[in-house]
């Protein structure tokens, strides 16, 4: 009757339970001061034993929702985990704070940026308290704030110093709606924009460029360091970064302003095929002649509406190219499927060995005859249908010297020949473009650059940092108000001294949260972004947990500016190749239950579906008897299908919420949220007290109690079974990060306790002894519950015990005792359990120790023995059946 309910119209079903899980959120208020600051330092004072724990800082949005409850209970397990080993954890917690939102809001509201982001950030940490999530908020930082920004302005003033900062005119993602530019990893597939949604355009704009490609064979060969990355996410970032060996080849042209037209390929073997050169849209020469021809410039224009992947393509009627090694002329088109950004723009057409040049082909020229260059081995099977595009090939006829080589062996062989006429030479290209930083809007890191008509871009002195933005009392729209505040702009030349004007582009966010691992290690210095020890000592980052969703573009950047940090001497990171994070821990999203309208596919809101006591049909739309559909789906207030965090932990006490929302599924898994469940989670918190207080008064126990030698059987198997639970709780924190697992083995623990307690075969010491362990092992997860159990056991005992170091697991141990089965006539009737030489004894004493017990004498007395067997543990008797 129960199946049905929301998690909102539900909570506890009588008001027994009801009161004993208001203890719950007792417990987590009475203690929330005491957690909050996590095991006392004095549990954690050898220099020697330090770790690093990170979770993605967040955007102060105002609000924590579920995903992020999930990410901080994993770190904040971790951090008490290894703050019980010993560490000194550094577990630090800022905000992401720059950025389009709140510029946004600020629009909306009419109010300073800074404003609504203060306001929010002191929400988010109230919120943090109240899961009782242990940080160092001594190391707090902000990235809005001057006292860091600045040194974001030093890390992009030092890249501008090695040539790694630079302004250039590119055609760039323009996002209509929010009015700045997008780097090309914030464009989706269908080409919207990450955050607006809106329709991406393409602008002509100067721009600010980072160099990362400048490491991008590091980057991408680093990968294999990285041994405790997921692989799938090394493997988004190899493909990102996409690594191609070829070979640039020089067309002659009859152009004399253009006299080579500059192609890369990885197949210089199929230079014999080629019959056409394809450029860009925004190839110089297409340029040229668009300027010059209005004809021209209309198709070109015609031809940025076109898809990338469209074939259609116009030929440019006064230029020809000459092939390098057999001098054939070849036509030149204009292609939309040619990128700007790789390459040089121009590619070799060999419709005779590509599918996408043989489509181009036949579309643009479709009566010109194909001409192969390449064959099947001899020894295959493989048809030579066009286009033949098989890796496994030999040169064909009409190669000359190169006919019947391996394709493979040819591809070296011209390119040698090509670097020696001086039209050709072997190189490493890369899919990765650099970084785009310059966003048009207020809310962001100004650019430390003065543009002066004498000295051209002058870098701001480092002795003049930070470059402030100015206050605004409301931004009137999107878009960049900065380029509107003359006090502002108006400035003068920190080279000459004549009037100049500031940049008034701001940085991408990423740049802020490229560097801030390496801040936290060092927050309070005024003179360096860190100091080079410190950042030497504590980095890379141990322990780094977030979204997946970030596996390109912070990650790849976090990556770039660590190794650039690296190379000019700001911290020396070699133990890795100076990468930032040891072990990345990605955590699957969190998805909400959703009900979705059948008949008009809209998402419905709680208060629209009624409950039922129907099994069969536990939901109905309200009103009707028709049954929503029901699924699982990433949480958004459009889909109605949110879980407040808050009530969450109003309802449950901030232990149960904690354990629940780990327990629910494996950390890399999306998790489907079902408040419902909860209740496993709560009977099992509230077993735990009701187990302490009745082994506690059990009786008075000695504070430092060892476990005995002489153990009976069941004291054995209940040692070894503790110490098995234990081993795999460590383990799971340790090596595994299986915190689901953890919880899991949390509750055989304390079932293992309660069985023992009832059936009365363990001594009462060993009882509590373990007792002590489960409050101690809890201690990571449901911090305030740990602190009632071990508050429950000094006050029945009058002891100063705690539960701040982590237990040693023991070896297992035998009994003194064993279980003999006893046989008669070929059947197992009864067991026996007495000491281990029990059957080396006397025969006779044997024979009435067993006669003595009752199924002895039931199964034994009066009866004839014709014949007894004792080994290992099988005493069997053969009676007389007369």
């Amino acid at each position: 009757m129960l199946k049905g309910l929301l998690p909102l119209e539900r909570h506890f079903h009588t008001t027994s339970r009801a009161a004993k899980v208001s203890r719950l959120i007792e417990i987590g208020e009475k203690w929330k001061e005491k957690t909050l600051k996590g095991t006392p330092s004095l549990f954690r004072d050898d220099a020697n034993k330090n770790i690093y724990i990170l979770s993605m800082f967040p955007y102060p949005s105002g609000i924590l929702h579920i995903g992020h409850l999930r990410v901080y209970a994993i770190s904040d397990s971790l951090n008490r985990f290894y703050q019980q080993k010993g560490y000194n954890v550094i577990h630090p917690m800022g905000w992401d704070a720059f950025g389009l939102p709140a510029e946004n809001a600020a629009i909306e509201r009419n109010i300073d940026p800074s404003v609504w982001t203060a306001h929010n950030i002191e929400k988010m940490k109230s919120q943090m308290g109240n899961m009782l999530a242990n940080f160092n908020w001594e190391r707090e930082l902000t990235t809005c704030h001057p006292d860091y920004y600045k040194f974001t302005q030093l890390i992009f003033l030092k890249l501008f110093k090695n040539g790694l900062a630079y302004q250039k005119e590119s055609e760039i993602n323009w996002d209509p709606i929010d009015k700045t530019v997008l780097a090309n990893e914030q464009v989706d597939s269908q080409g919207k924009s990450w955050r607006s949604g809106a329709i991406v355009e393409k602008k002509l704009l100067k721009q600010w460029f980072l160099g990362i490609t400048n490491f991008a064979h590091d980057l991408r060969s680093d990968l294999k360091a990285l041994k405790n990355w997921p692989s799938k996410v090394k493997a988004m970032q190899n493909n990102w970064i996409g690594e191609s060996a070829g070979s640039d080849i020089m067309f002659e042209t009859n152009d004399p302003q253009f006299n080579f037209i500059k192609v890369f390929t990885t197949r210089a073997e199929t230079l014999f095929s080629v019959e056409y050169l394809a450029l860009s849209l925004g190839h110089p020469i297409v340029k040229k002649r668009a300027s010059s021809s209005s004809a021209f410039e209309a198709q070109v224009e015609s031809a940025q509406a076109l898809d990338e992947d469209s074939k259609k393509g116009f030929l440019i009627p006064d230029i020809t190219a000459f092939n390098p090694l057999t001098k054939k002329k070849i036509p030149v088109y204009v292609a939309s499927y040619v990128l700007d950004n790789y390459g040089h723009g121009a590619v070799m057409g060999c419709p005779a060995h590509d599918d996408r040049d043989f489509l181009f082909w036949k579309e643009n020229n479709g009566e010109s005859p194909i001409i192969p260059c390449l064959a099947p081995y001899p020894s295959t099977t493989q048809s030579n249908e066009l286009p033949f595009i098989s890796q496994e090939a030999v040169m064909s006829k009409g190669t000359g010297e190169y006919e019947g080589l391996f394709s493979t062996e040819a591809r070296i062989r011209i390119t040698n020949k090509l670097q020696g006429m001086s039209l050709g030479e072997n190189v490493i290209l890369y899919k990765l473009r650099d970084w785009l930083i310059s966003r048009q809007r207020y809310w962001g890191t100004p650019i430390p650059i003065v543009h002066c008509d004498h000295c051209g871009p002058v870098p701001v002195p480092e002795s003049e940092l930070p470059v402030v933005l100015p206050e605004v009392k409301g931004l009137n729209s999107k878009g960049n108000p900065l380029s509107q505040i003359p006090e502002f702009v108006n400035t003068k030349c920190p080279s000459c001294g004549e009037p100049a004007k500031r940049e008034t582009d701001t940085m991408d966010t990423f740049m802020d949260s490229s560097w801030y691992f390496f801040r936290f290690l060092d927050p309070n210095n005024d003179k360096l972004p860190f100091s080079y020890d410190k950042a030497t000592k504590n980095m890379p980052v141990d322990l780094y947990i977030g979204g997946v969703e970030h596996a390109i573009l912070h990650l790849l950047y976090s990556r770039f500016i660590s190794k650039f940090l690296a190379s000019i001497g700001m911290w020396d990171g070699t133990q890795l190749k100076n990468e930032p994070f040891k072990r990345l821990v990605t955590q699957g999203m969190v998805h909400g239950k959703t009900f979705v309208n059948p008949q008009s596919g809209r998402f419905l809101k709680p208060d629209e579906i009624e409950c039922t006591s129907d099994s069969e049909k536990p939901f109905l739309i309200k009103g009707t008897e028709i049954e929503p559909k029901i699924s699982h789906e990433k949480m958004s207030k459009s889909k109605y299908n949110g879980a407040d965090f808050n009530e969450c932990i109003a309802k449950h006490g901030p232990d149960a919420t904690r354990a629940h929302i780990l327990f629910q599924a494996p950390i890399e898994d999306v998790l489907n949220w079902d408040e419902n469940k909860i209740i496993g989670v709560e009977r099992w918190l509230l077993k735990t007290m009701t187990l302490a207080s009745s082994i506690s008064q059990k009786g008075s126990f000695k504070l430092e109690y060892q476990i005995p030698s002489d153990l009976n059987q069941a004291e054995a198997m209940f040692h070894n079974a503790i110490q098995k639970l234990l081993s795999s709780i460590t383990n799971s924190f340790e090596r595994y990060l299986s915190l689901n697992t953890v919880i899991s083995d949390y509750m055989k623990l304390t079932n293992l306790l309660d069985g023992a307690m009832r059936n009365g075969q363990v001594r009462e010491e060993m009882l509590m002894l373990n007792l002590k362990k489960l409050a101690t092992v809890m201690y990571p997860v449901v911090p305030s519950v740990s602190e009632e159990l071990t508050e429950i056991i000094n006050k029945s005992q009058n002891w100063e015990w705690n539960q701040y170091k982590w237990i040693s697991v023991e070896p297992t141990m035998e009994s003194k005792e064993k279980s003999f089965q006893i046989v008669v006539n070929g059947r197992m009737k009864f067991m026996h359990v007495a000491d281990k030489d029990f059957i080396k004894g006397n025969r006779d004493v044997i024979l009435s120790q067993l006669m003595a017990l009752p199924e002895g004498k039931k199964y034994l007395s009066n009866k004839r023995i014709k014949k007894l067997i004792m080994k290992n543990n099988v005493i069997s008797f053969i009676l007389d059946k007369k």
